[in-house]
């Protein structure tokens, strides 16, 4: 029992004096004397432009300002205010523009210059797009940058003499200004959190609209087989005009009255196959593209019954009425 005992204690302290020899050689861990001496030096982190170190007064201060909550509600008041200003416009033709008109077009450097200082506070705190972390490293910030700089293009001079006072009209460019109003995602993370969800649900519903659109290929090969040209037929007189009892022209078929379809009513007219066609030509089942938009015009409800009536004044009733219903009844059947 006693040599038991002495064996303990001797491998207890062996276990002591390697637990020495490891503090004296650098910690417990076993880690070296070298980083625990550095260990309270902080690692600079990449410049700002190259210019703004990382304590640099100037861009500590506007890390601070940036994170500062005042200034946050200040840049989301400013982008509210904005939106209020765009919607407030009003659009006349050739630029023509009311006295209120005026006055909220000058407030537009006042927004774009607040715009510009947040912009710029954030270059120097964060850094351009060079490092890890940076301004442009992130997609909410390239929107921002992409309407700022947009703004400051539309407010350039036409040309540098110092008496021109007009400025470019890049009507392209001022529609950049619609995402204005998403700066407030940027700025509030729970409206991040929701927007990326929709975004996040537009696979699913993009594989509802290849159904909708297969729906609507196989429809308008219908419309192809049985409609393809029967709607450029409207009643001309001896001069060469489209005589109908209504204002708008319609179409008319050659065929017998008896079975539904349209003869020319007025006399002295003839039904030739010379009109252009309802909208243009665009509601028609000549070719699949404006097949496509017509049978999509009747499945959202708007004007379906117009394209009905086309198609009952050409057609017989009877080969209208069993081509379509007909058609749909085999498909079900196969």
């Amino acid at each position: 029992m006693v040599g038991i005992g002495i064996d303990q204690i001797a491998r207890l302290a062996a276990e002591e004096a390697r637990k020495e020899q490891n503090r004296a050689d650098g910690g417990v861990f076993g880690q070296s004397r070298k980083p625990a001496l550095t260990s309270g030096i902080k690692e600079k982190g990449p410049s700002s432009l190259y210019i703004f170190s990382e304590d640099n007064i100037v861009r500590r201060n506007a890390k601070a300002i940036i994170e500062w909550g005042p200034f946050e509600y200040f840049i989301l008041l400013t982008i509210i205010g904005n939106c209020v200003v765009l919607a407030m416009e009003q659009h006349l033709p050739r630029n023509d523009k009311k006295t209120f008109s005026e006055m909220l077009d000058r407030t537009e450097p006042y927004f774009m210059g607040i715009f510009c200082l947040e912009c710029l506070l954030k270059i120097i705190a964060c850094g351009f797009v060079l490092h890890k972390g940076s301004y442009l490293r992130s997609g909410w910030n390239i929107m921002d940058f992409i309407v700022v700089v947009s703004g400051m293009v539309t407010m350039l001079p036409l040309d540098v003499t110092p008496s021109s006072t007009s400025t470019v009209d890049l009507r392209t460019l001022r529609a950049v200004r619609v995402l204005r109003p998403l700066k407030l995602v940027s700025g509030i993370p729970s409206l991040q959190v929701v927007l990326k969800s929709i975004l996040c649900a537009m696979a699913p519903l993009l594989q509802i609209g290849l159904l909708v659109l297969f729906a609507i290929v196989i429809f308008a090969i219908i419309g192809l087989e049985f409609y393809s040209g029967i709607f450029h037929s409207a009643c001309y007189n001896p001069v060469g005009e489209i005589i109908n009892l209504s204002e708008r022209p319609f179409p008319c078929s050659n065929k017998s009255s008896s079975t539904g379809a349209y003869n020319c009513d007025v006399p002295g007219t003839v039904c030739l196959n010379q009109w252009i066609g309802p909208n243009y030509g665009i509601t028609s089942f000549d070719n699949i593209a404006f097949a496509m938009i017509t049978v999509f015009q009747c499945i959202t409800m708007e004007g379906w019954t117009t394209v009905m009536f086309y198609v009952s004044l050409t057609v017989d009733n009877v080969f209208a009425l069993h081509s379509s219903y007909g058609s749909l009844g085999r498909m079900q059947i196969d």
